[in-house]
């Protein structure tokens, strides 16, 4: 497997096995430059170490841009499914493995598959409050040589979902929609997409289609809150929702709207659906939702596209916040500012020079983390 290098990283790839238990994972630290390597762990049947790799990357780019004191860094655990006595196994050994890594090179957090008790798990193992963010809001530990406890800030507050609800709303500012009756369509409805719904509807838009892996929903009028908050309250699949139209998970993506927000899987918009989209802008929630080469493609539409590393900050600097011992309202106001400036920063200088956003977000994140190289 060719391993892809350049100036900036990545600067460790490990590679994790225990045959007592099954657990393979990998660890991806693509930069330390500004910090530890911070990233979440994600735990799917299919994760690959090129997929970790991509993602580490996304996130050298996304602490950078949010100004934020971290590198970049991503784990994840092939996992085939099973008891929670079983992840426990898979998620503290893997913590074992990379536990000299923890917190001086790698911070963890949750991802695709965890949350806050897979880091309360993790933590447990590694004995050092530091080596993960996105613990449980009970789970405090008073820190040698200072004074109070620290206690988690859990990624089941909505952090990264509130922070892509304010990039909408910047995006909405400058491509001049009133958010008031916006269409917005969101594929993924685990955390990041329920708490991106529920601000946004909070906002007045019009959510009028969301898809998950067990199909799709869809109303010209607007979807039913109070039929979707039942989906959310009962922590079902969309294809659940009573009283809701399914359309099939195709459709999904042909349904004209002002906001499309992919908030699930990586790649999941493809050379299969991508000729049907017909949206004024995308958010991407979800990291790498789609390929770079796809993203210019959709760009040179016309389409605004806010990139994962400006749109899906949230998380990370929750995750900063947490580091710093900060309570949830602090954090949710340091998101709110951070994702709001960068959007705007970053949707200003494209418009201006009409160039696609990732390139002007890339361009600034890629100066900051030059700027403290050439200090060392």
């Amino acid at each position: 497997m060719k391993i892809m290098k350049d100036t900036f990283g990545p600067e460790y790839i490990v590679r994790v096995y225990n045959p007592k238990v099954g657990m393979e994972g990998f660890l991806v630290i693509d930069t330390t430059t500004l910090g530890p390597g911070k990233g979440g762990i994600r735990m799917t049947p299919n994760v690959t170490e090129e997929e970790v790799r991509r993602l580490a990357r996304a996130m050298t780019w996304k602490n950078a841009l949010a100004g934020i004191p971290f590198g970049g860094a991503k784990a994840g655990i092939i996992w085939p499914g099973g008891s929670d006595e079983l992840k426990r196994k898979y998620v503290q050994s893997f913590a074992r493995a990379i536990k000299l890594f923890t917190p001086r090179k790698y911070i963890g957090g949750p991802d695709v598959n965890t949350g806050e008790k897979e880091m309360q798990w993790f933590v447990e193992e590694t004995g050092n409050w530091r080596s993960v963010t996105g613990k449980p809001a009970t789970l405090c530990m008073k820190l040698f040589g200072r004074t109070g406890e620290k206690c988690g800030i859990p990624h089941e507050f909505g952090s990264t979902g509130f922070g892509v609800a304010q990039a909408v709303l910047e995006t909405a500012q400058a491509l001049a929609i009133g958010i008031r009756g916006a269409r917005v369509a969101i594929h993924g409805f685990g955390n990041v997409g329920t708490f991106t719904y529920t601000y946004l509807h909070r906002a007045g838009a019009k959510i009028v289609a969301i898809a998950d892996s067990s199909g799709a929903i869809f109303s010209d009028a607007g979807l039913d809150d109070a039929e979707v908050q039942e989906v959310i309250k009962k922590k079902q699949h969309i294809s659940e929702c009573k009283g809701c139209r399914k359309i099939s998970s195709e459709d999904f993506w042909k349904v004209p709207v002002d906001f499309l927000i992919p908030a699930s899987v990586t790649d999941v918009i493809n050379e299969t659906n991508k000729n049907g989209i017909r949206a004024k802008a995308i958010i991407e929630a979800g990291n790498i939702p789609m390929r770079e080469n796809i993203e210019e493609e959709l760009s040179k539409k016309g389409i605004v596209i806010v990139p994962d590393f400006v749109a899906n900050a949230g998380g990370v600097i929750s995750s900063y916040a947490e580091y710093r011992g900060y309570n949830p309202k602090r954090m949710f106001a340091l998101v709110e500012r951070k994702i709001r400036n960068s959007t705007r920063l970053v949707l200003e200088q494209s418009i201006k020079l009409k160039k696609n956003p990732r390139e002007i977000a890339l361009a600034i994140a890629k100066e900051k983390v030059e700027a403290e190289m050439s200090k060392k």
